[in-house]
């Protein structure tokens, strides 16, 4: 199977042992689910993700006409896709098929977002706050349909302001252990009750309670496994609750983990140890 990306031009073959046509979303209204088709191997790993609205019946007669299997989960429990899609291959791609956003477009941001923030003092000075409410939900309307993403700020110009405020402040708590990962996600902060946030953006996307229970995070385990990293939560018999695939600092793990009392471990763990593990964890953030 060969995929091509016409944003780059960039072009791969891999021999897929199936497709996986997923669906699942964070039982949050207002984040959208996510959809795509993902090329598996023989173990069920992920050699490429491919996230994208994928016509059925185009797909159905590729997959016949190339003898691949293709096995729908669409309609499966989001946290076992989730799962699933977690479980990535040595090699591991994602492929979007859209142009990175030029430094033009950052520039049209800016500058829109200063037009904008004009704009909503001069309507709030009138009285105009209705006008504006409307202007914003027009210009979002429109931003959905060009995809034109950068210039959201236009219409949101506190984004301009709040944006640089809010990544300096998840610095500092990095820096003093209270939280892992990028600003925009996935990363982790100890919330009320003793209970660990996932974060995605500036959503909380998953909660795990701290114990010594089975059930409740216990522990973390950072992993190496060939050119794969990543973070499992783990309790206190060491099964995997939560699986976080990527790149983590094993400085700000340690320092998060000391700070929270939890179990630290860092492993490069073998084939079979890799799919044990992430084939047992019961939610991840693929």
């Amino acid at each position: 199977m060969t995929v091509t990306d016409p944003a780059t031009g960039t072009s791969l073959s891999l021999k897929p042992a199936r497709l996986y046509h997923y669906k699942h979303d964070f039982g949050q209204g207002d984040v959208p689910a996510i959809q795509g088709l993902a090329a598996l191997d023989d173990d069920g790993l992920v050699l490429l993700d491919l996230p994208g609205d994928w016509h059925t019946p185009h797909l159905e007669s590729f997959t016949h006409r190339a003898g691949i299997p293709v096995e729908d989960a669409r309609r499966h429990p989001s946290d076992k896709v989730r799962a699933v899609l977690a479980c990535r291959a040595p090699g591991w791609q994602r492929i979007r098929g859209l142009p990175s956003p030029g430094r033009w477009r950052k520039g049209t941001a800016i500058a829109a977002a200063i037009a904008g923030a004009a704009l909503m003092v001069y309507l709030a000075s009138v009285g105009l706050w209705v006008a504006w409410r409307g202007l914003s939900m027009f210009g979002r309307l429109i931003l959905d349909l060009l995809e034109t993403k950068w210039l959201l700020v236009a219409f949101s110009p506190a984004l301009l302001v709040f944006g640089p405020v809010r990544s300096k402040y998840h610095r500092l708590r990095r820096k003093r252990g209270l939280a892992i990962g990028p600003f925009g996600g996935p990363n982790l902060t100890l919330g009320p009750s003793n209970v660990l946030h996932i974060t995605l953006g500036n959503k909380v996307v998953a909660k795990v309670r701290l114990g010594t229970r089975p059930g409740q995070g216990f522990g973390l385990l950072l992993y190496r496994y060939e050119n794969l990293t990543g973070l499992f939560i783990q309790d206190v018999s060491g099964r995997a609750l939560h699986h976080l695939p990527g790149p983590w600092s094993p400085e700000e793990v340690e320092h998060f983990a000391k700070r929270h009392d939890l179990r630290l471990a860092v492993h490069q763990v073998s084939r079979e140890e890799y799919l044990n593990l992430a084939k047992s964890s019961q939610e991840a953030i693929p």
